[in-house]
C-alpha cells in the first residue's frame, strides 16, 4: 500500500483548456516550448517527488497526438494553460480544446536529425549557430514534431526527424550532435538525357571522314589538242571504266600508231598519212579535188603552233 502511494505521489496528471500565448501578451514564448500553467499546478507539483527541471507530456486524446514541453510560469487562470501556437498546430488543437498534461522524465539527448521545410534556411550564413541559439529556448525535442526557428524577422519551420537515445529527449545542459536532412523542397538536378539530334551528330561525325575522301575516278578532266585548238569532244566520265579492246599496232615505220582509225571512218580505197584522225571530220583540213596523182594541200592560215603539218599524199586504190 505504501508503494502504491509513493507512485501516486510522484505523478502529476491534469486536464486543461488550452489557448495560444498571444492571448496573455506573451508572444515571445513562440520561440520556444515553454507553457504557462495555473498556480494550483505549482502547489500540486511542489508536494510531489518529481525531477527538475520540470518536463511535461501533452496529449490530444481525440487526435492521438503527443508532444513534450517545459514550463515557464504559473500565472494562468485556473483550468487554463497557454501554449505556443506552433505547438497547438502540432497537436491539432483548437482554442479552448481540452489537453491532458502529465509530468515526464526524459533522457538527455545525444543525437538529433533535423529537416528544414525550405532550402532557404541553409542559405543563412551559419545555420548551425542560429539553430544552437534558438534551441536554448527549448527544453526537449520529440520525434515527429515541427519546431519554429525565428531569424531576421522570418520564421523557419524544421521537422524533428530522429532523436537518440529515445523518441523524446531533453536538451537542457547536454552536448547533442545535430545532423541535417535535405530540405523538403529540395530537388536533385536532373541529368540531361542524350537527345536524338546529339546521337545523329555523333553518327555524322563518324561518317564525316568517309565523305571527305573523294572517290578515285581515272582519266577525268579536260581534253586538250596538240595543235592548240579547243577540243570539241566531251570527255566521258570514267566512273565505270570498260575494258579496252585489243587493237593491233601498226609496225610500219612511216605510220603513226596513234593515227589508226576504223575503216568505216576513212575514205574508201584511200590511206591518209599525217592527218589527225582522232578529231571529228569537220576539224580535218579541206583537200582540193585531185587533178593529178599528186596534189598540193590548200593553204590555210593556222595558229602559231602547228602540229603535224606538211604535205599529204594519197594513193588511189
Amino acid at each position: 500500500m505504501m508503494a502504491f502511494q509513493d507512485v501516486r505521489s510522484s505523478t502529476f496528471q491534469q486536464s486543461y483548456r488550452c489557448y495560444p500565448v498571444s492571448f496573455i501578451d506573451k508572444s515571445h514564448l513562440e520561440k520556444g516550448d515553454k507553457i504557462i500553467m495555473p498556480p494550483s499546478a505549482l502547489d500540486r507539483l511542489a508536494s510531489l517527488h518529481i525531477e527538475y527541471p520540470m518536463l511535461f507530456e501533452l496529449s490530444n486524446l481525440s487526435a492521438g497526438r503527443v508532444t513534450h514541453c517545459g514550463v515557464l510560469e504559473f500565472v494562468a487562470d485556473e483550468g487554463l494553460i497557454y501554449l505556443p501556437y506552433w505547438m497547438m498546430e502540432n497537436m491539432l488543437l483548437q482554442e479552448g480544446q481540452i489537453v491532458q498534461v502529465k509530468n515526464a522524465s526524459l533522457a538527455k539527448g545525444t543525437y538529433v536529425k533535423l529537416q528544414p521545410h525550405t532550402k532557404d534556411f541553409l542559405d543563412i550564413s551559419n545555420p548551425k549557430a542560429i539553430l544552437e541559439t534558438s534551441l536554448r529556448s527549448y527544453s526537449c525535442l520529440t520525434t515527429g514534431d515541427t519546431i519554429m526557428v525565428a531569424y531576421n524577422n522570418k520564421k523557419y519551420y524544421i521537422d524533428i526527424v530522429e532523436t537518440k537515445p529515445s523518441s523524446a529527449v531533453s536538451i537542457i545542459e547536454t552536448d547533442c550532435e545535430v545532423d541535417f536532412a535535405p530540405p523538403l523542397d529540395y530537388k536533385e538536378p536532373e541529368k540531361p538525357a542524350p537527345t536524338a539530334s546529339l546521337k545523329k551528330t555523333r553518327l555524322d561525325d563518324q561518317e564525316e571522314p568517309a565523305r571527305k575522301i573523294p572517290k578515285f575516278s581515272p582519266f577525268t578532266g579536260f581534253g586538250r589538242r596538240l595543235d592548240g585548238k579547243p577540243s570539241t569532244q566531251p570527255v566521258a566520265p570514267a566512273s565505270s571504266p570498260k575494258p579496252k579492246q585489243h587493237q593491233p599496232e601498226a609496225h610500219n615505220g612511216t605510220e603513226d600508231s596513234k593515227s589508226s582509225k576504223p575503216a568505216s571512218q576513212q575514205p574508201a580505197g584511200k590511206l591518209v598519212f599525217g592527218s589527225n584522225v582522232n578529231q571529228p571530220q569537220k576539224a580535218a583540213p579541206k583537200v582540193a579535188p585531185e587533178n593529178n596523182s599528186q596534189e598540193q594541200p590548200q593553204k590555210v592560215e593556222e595558229p602559231k603552233f602547228q602540229a603535224f603539218t606538211g604535205k599529204k599524199y594519197s594513193l588511189k586504190g
